[in-house]
């Protein structure tokens, strides 16, 4: 057995034990918490936090990062579960493949905060921003899984508000449509490692409320008018259960004169970047990381 297959059954036990912990948790709050040591690796011991507003938000800024360029990163989680603690790791890789500063923040989570709290929250994120004098055009929004969508309701919202667009999208395992009506979420669950059909409807119910519409653009982004949003790189996975959304999302924003890319990657699973470990994790780190310095200016 080579070392990636030893990498990938080092992380399959590790996303075993953890969905094993979840099932047995007794609270949301400490799914949370097994949720953010799933993913912790001690880099968060570094983080200096600030607020915007009532936002919990931190700067991941190693030494090879510009402080003229910008990536807003919207964490994954369903909207239930992650935190800058739990995508840290992440946020930094993504910062040093980039060379560009990487902007988290703690948004409001479901059940405590229905849709669209964290739309509205990342949009803040981002007014922020502009508010600090940041150019939009060194600035890419990211995010991964239900992050994804995040990322994508704040260029729709800042494009609907008349506010600078961002100059770039770059989206990880996006998952854009609450409604699921890919067939992906049937063919790929059993191929899946991490996310199952059954437990994205159910976030998907908990983020909408009882009274909430999957097909409204502010849940599903991917019902929304694309037309006019910055160039989209997308990074989807063949043993994901989301993977239509992102052949979904491609159609539609061609069909609106956007510039998008998908690459797909085979035999990996949702939001495979979280795993540093995974050889792919890194090359796929390199390709976005590529996209985001050559959307804000290079080496600024």
């Amino acid at each position: 057995m080579d070392n990636t297959q030893d990498d990938l059954g080092v992380v399959r036990r590790r996303i075993a034990a953890a969905i094993e912990s979840w099932s047995r948790a007794s609270s949301l709050a400490e799914i949370r918490k097994s949720f953010e040591a799933l993913f912790a690796d001690g880099h968060d011991t570094r983080i200096e936090t600030f607020k915007i507003g009532p936002m919990t938000a931190a700067w991941i800024a190693p030494r090879e990062s510009s402080m003229h360029r910008v990536v807003l990163f919207c964490h994954g989680g369903g909207f239930q579960v992650g935190s800058i603690r739990s995508h840290f790791s992440l946020m930094l890789r993504i910062a040093r493949a980039s060379a560009a500063r990487v902007l988290g923040f703690n948004y409001r989570l479901a059940p405590e905060h229905r849709c669209p709290a964290a739309a509205d929250d990342a949009l803040t994120a981002y007014l922020w921003l502009l508010n600090q004098g940041m150019p939009s055009s060194r600035i890419v929004v990211a995010g991964d899984s239900a992050g994804a969508a995040l990322a994508m309701a704040v260029a729709l919202g800042a494009r609907d508000c008349g506010l600078p667009l961002p100059s770039g999208l770059a989206l990880i395992s996006p998952w854009l449509d609450l409604s699921m009506r890919g067939n992906s979420y049937a063919s790929r669950a059993a191929l899946d490692i991490f996310s199952k059909p059954a437990q994205l409807a159910a976030m998907a119910r908990t983020y909408l409320g009882r009274n909430g519409n999957a097909s409204d653009p502010s849940a599903s982004p991917i019902e929304a008018d694309l037309a006019g949003l910055p160039p989209i790189l997308v990074h989807a996975n063949d043993h994901d259960i989301t993977l239509d959304d992102a052949f979904l999302l491609a159609a539609r924003a061609r069909q609106s004169g956007v510039d998008v890319q998908v690459r797909v990657w085979d035999g990996m699973f949702h939001h495979f970047q979280m795993f540093a470990e995974l050889p792919q994790s890194r090359e796929s780190l390199a390709e976005l990381g590529h996209f985001i310095a050559e959307r804000t200016g290079g080496g600024g």
